[in-house]
């Protein structure tokens, strides 16, 4: 797909702010630096370590050399791996093994991942048998993206069909997310969190693209304007992650005013797909300013980086870990920043991404054992060696640099 420029700047506004677009040696260097990162350093780092040959499924709990420290395999991190192996296997780079990993999950997965409902549970032990219950719906997100994707690659029947129905069951429970797993009592103020959102609209996404259809726009449109029109206050200039049942914000209790700027800018990735999709330059424009906004309350001018939660006002945040800088936060942020470039040709979308990049590799890449450390403290020291977790798998860091090496291709220098 093309670009599509919106409020592309003249020769002249470039010329006035002393800004030289991206020359295409710059362009070419920095796509080298990605593949070099993905394919040197991150996919070999998970394709020896990760994969469990003798029970099924992968590791995703990995030391820093890529050692397994703990073999219950939770069901995001799985299904994500699922996924990721697909599009490798998909994308202009593709090899035949990586369809051949993506099958070795997903067949181990939906033969043991599911209650008898066919939700999919939170995790299973080293044995593959349920350790955690089918307490959370992104299980059944990431199972559709994954079939989804793995449908793309391989063409197998089955994937398509369980694909379908995870994302229906998706859809079923957002009108409940927690279910009979919901603490909440009578007296907690009932809300609606962004993620369901955001993910739904990427998800009806890559339905639509990997299974080739468009039967999936109308829950795709609906969750993109969801999260324009109902999350985001025009007035505070504010990607807010919780709203009011009834669509209002509220700015009296710290889970109000949470901002969560790597959920934003994901958001805005997504939804700026399903924008250039439909060709929607005026979506595209709001989306980008959108964006910017997010970028700038969202870095530290102290340290530098991205910061993993905010406060609308400047609030105390009740997040321990508000002011550390995770590798996903940053990674969507390069994405989200190259994207808006690549659509607006607005210069400061170029600056924003290589701040955000010198950043990024300047702190989370590993030298010693490849990929990406995760957790940071503000200043950029790494708080823990691991490279796989409970929330860290073959994923965030992968899909940004494979994301970005296809814009790299499509802006012109």
């Amino acid at each position: 797909m093309s670009g599509l420029e919106v409020d592309s700047p003249s020769r002249s506004r470039l010329t006035e702010t002393g800004w030289n677009p991206p020359m295409r040696g710059e362009i070419e260097a920095m796509k080298a630096l990605y593949e070099k990162e993905l394919f040197g350093s991150v996919v070999p780092f998970w394709e020896k370590h990760s994969i469990d040959h003798k029970v099924g499924g992968y590791f995703n709990s990995l030391d820093r050399d890529g050692a397994v420290f703990d073999g219950e395999k939770h069901m995001w991190m799985q299904w994500r791996s699922v996924y990721m192996f697909s599009e490798l296997a998909h994308s202009p780079y593709g090899e035949k093994k990586w369809v051949k990993f993506a099958r070795h999950g997903a067949d181990f997965l939906m033969q043991h991942g599911r209650d008898e409902k066919g939700n999919y549970f939170f995790a299973l032990n080293a044995a593959g048998e349920p350790s955690v219950s089918a307490c959370n719906i992104y299980s059944d997100a990431f199972a559709a993206l994954g079939s989804a994707a793995l449908f793309r690659a391989s063409g197998i029947r089955k994937y398509r069909d369980e694909a379908a129905r995870a994302y229906q069951n998706y859809l079923w429970r957002m009108q409940d997310p927690k279910g009979r797993w919901d603490k909440s009592m009578p007296g907690r103020q009932k809300r609606h969190t962004l993620g369901y959102f955001m993910i739904l609209a990427n998800l009806g996404h890559v339905m639509n693209e990997c299974l080739a259809t468009s039967e999936y726009d109308a829950d795709l449109d609906r969750s993109a304007r969801t999260v324009i029109d109902h999350f985001w206050n025009e007035e505070e200039k504010t990607l807010f992650e919780n709203i009011n049942a009834d669509g209002s914000f509220d700015l009296e209790s710290a889970e109000g005013r949470r901002l969560n700027p790597g959920h934003g800018l994901e958001s805005m990735w997504f939804l700026m797909q399903v924008a250039e999709k439909k060709s929607d330059s005026q979506m595209l424009r709001r989306l980008s300013e959108m964006t910017l906004r997010i970028l700038e309350t969202g870095w530290d001018e102290t340290c530098g980086g991205m910061f993993y939660f905010r406060d609308a006002r400047g609030r105390p945040s009740e997040d321990l870990t508000w002011d550390m800088k995770l590798w996903w936060v940053h990674c969507e942020a390069l994405v989200a920043s190259l994207y808006a470039f690549q659509v607006s040709r607005d210069p400061r979308f170029w600056k924003w991404f290589k701040k955000i990049h010198d950043w990024s590799f300047a702190h989370f890449p590993d030298p010693e054992h490849g990929e990406w450390f995760a957790y940071l403290n503000r200043r950029g020291e790494a708080t823990h060696l691991l490279k796989g977790g409970k929330w860290k798998c073959f994923f965030h860091l992968p899909r940004a640099l494979l994301q970005c090496l296809e814009l790299f291709k499509r802006i012109p220098a």
